[in-house]
């Protein structure tokens, strides 16, 4: 089984992965993107542009279980797509805590704020989980994901609207 754990930057993908811990492999995208899977610098953000379809033929040969981490894993071939979640507020923070400029803060506040890589995810026609990791610890997103991974519904699409905060 593949599952995507993707999110806006900063909703807590990278630091749940590596505490999953449920017999699955974690494959984090920005090293392999990093690592040549990428097909051009996009100079006004500062980050590189992922090679999606080299990166989905890299995928679909792998075998196992596996936890595809990254903001663009969900676009990747896999069975179930687990999206983390954030409120605009929270999300600016740990962006700022991170460095990143006001720009690119927003950017991502405001993408988040209109469920953009939720609404990626559910037109995949995957099953689509939904996590909002805003006042959850770490340790508590893990479980989450884990009871996912183990076959839950609790965690269905839809519930989470971050829509009015966003623009206040």
């Amino acid at each position: 089984m593949k599952i995507a754990l993707t999110g806006t930057p900063g909703t807590g993908k990278s630091t749940v992965a590596d505490m999953a811990n449920a017999g699955f492999t974690v494959i984090h995208l920005n090293d392999l993107i990093k690592s040549g899977y990428y097909e051009g610098i996009d100079e006004e953000r500062g980050c590189l542009i992922a090679d999606v379809e080299r990166l989905s033929k890299l995928v679909e040969g792998m075998e196992g279980d596996i936890i595809l981490e990254g903001h663009v894993s969900h676009l990747m071939p896999v069975d179930a797509i687990v999206v983390l979640r954030a409120s605009p507020g929270a999300l600016r923070e740990r962006l700022r805590r991170r460095g990143w400029s006001e720009a690119k803060i927003s950017e991502n506040v405001e993408a988040e704020a209109l469920d953009a890589i939720l609404i990626e995810a559910l037109e995949t026609g995957k099953k689509v989980y939904e996590v909002d990791t805003t006042n959850l610890t770490p340790i508590q997103v893990r479980d989450a994901l884990v009871e996912i991974i183990r076959g839950t519904d609790k965690y269905a699409p839809g519930s989470v609207d971050f829509s009015e905060e966003a623009f206040l």
